[in-house]
């Protein structure tokens, strides 16, 4: 298996997701610039978090047009895995990878601070390692992060089971309380129809080192290594 992060400029992630993947749980990574069309072999993409192109426009928007796009869709297309985390969330959904968009935080601020996720199920790839009837505990930094879609898409998310994380409290209970930026139905993370492209907004790399004092977001990526190729 091999990893490729991909780089933007304002890029502030790719560090810590090459540090997740490659130090903590010991896989082949590599760095893509935004500028490449050589994925390099890479069997799963990572978008990362951090500020592309200065949040300029909206967040995304410029990033969603680099050189390497086209290749990072022509993957996704061919059935290739995809993740996108925080930005790379963003990215997705203006590269139209995923449904929905990602709005300004309901109290216009920039939220960073620990939240707890709860795993809305085990049919996808991400998710499919996890307990649904427990908490994880990770990081969300972003100011741009409340999940919003039209009703209709909203039902088909719902109906096809393709929402993978709602935001919860810590005993698990999905309320209004809990929800840190405005999200509707408190959706944390999604993926596509055909469950090889994920996005979510917290940080599990952030959470996958004892150093950092949590270990719940190793235990989302350790179920990106079940890829089999």
């Amino acid at each position: 298996m091999k990893y490729g992060v991909v780089v933007f400029p304002g890029s502030n992630c790719d560090d810590d997701a090459c540090h997740a993947f490659g130090t903590l749980l010991g896989q082949e990574v590599v760095k893509l610039w935004h500028k490449d069309h050589d994925l390099q072999d890479c069997d799963l993409l990572i978008l990362p978090g951090g500020f592309s192109y200065g949040d300029y426009l909206r967040s995304g928007a410029i990033a969603r047009f680099s050189p390497i796009m086209n290749e990072v869709i022509a993957h996704a297309e061919r059935g290739g895995y995809l993740l996108g985390i925080c930005n790379g969330f963003q990215i997705l959904v203006e590269a139209g990878l995923l449904p929905g968009v990602l709005l300004r935080n309901e109290n216009q601020t920039f939220i960073s601070r620990n939240v707890y996720l709860k795993p809305e199920t085990t049919h996808s790839l991400l998710t499919s390692n996890l307990d649904p009837n427990r908490t994880y505990q990770v990081p969300i930094a972003h100011a741009e992060g409340r999940y919003f879609a039209d009703a209709d898409t909203l039902q088909r998310l719902n109906d096809n089971d393709q929402i993978l994380f709602r935001y919860c409290d810590a005993q698990g209970r999905v309320t209004p309380e809990a929800n840190p930026n405005g999200s509707l139905e408190n959706i944390a993370g999604i993926c596509n129809t055909t469950r090889n492209v994920f996005g979510l907004m917290p940080h599990p790399e952030r959470a996958a080192d004892p150093l950092l004092g949590s270990t719940d977001g190793r235990e989302i990526l350790e179920s990106l290594l079940a890829v089999t190729v």
